[in-house]
């Protein structure tokens, strides 16, 4: 089956930075089951959450600046979402 001929923007699309409209470099989606987008936002070391039809996303983890400490991540990359709602992420700058 041939796919859509145009995409819809559902998290960020107005430019690189750090406002909760905006991403810098993601690096990992992942969909839940009532559709949520989940973001690992490399640059901005967190991990957003776009809910179906939203104007900004929702920081769920990180967006303390990079570190190590349980409030911050380093270079977050793929994220997922169990079915309670629990996010687990490889934050690859904390081996």
């Amino acid at each position: 089956r041939r796919g859509e001929s145009q995409g819809t923007v559902v998290a960020g699309g107005n430019g690189s930075g750090n406002r909760l409209d905006q991403l810098s470099s993601p690096a990992y989606v992942f969909v839940d089951r009532d559709h949520s987008v989940y973001v690992s936002d490399w640059d901005n070391h967190r991990v957003m959450k776009w809910v179906e039809g939203a104007k900004q996303g929702i920081v769920v983890a990180g967006g303390q600046g990079k570190g190590n400490g349980l409030t911050q991540l380093s270079y977050p990359y793929g994220v997922v979402v169990d079915q309670l709602g629990t996010v687990y992420v490889a934050d690859a700058g904390n081996d």
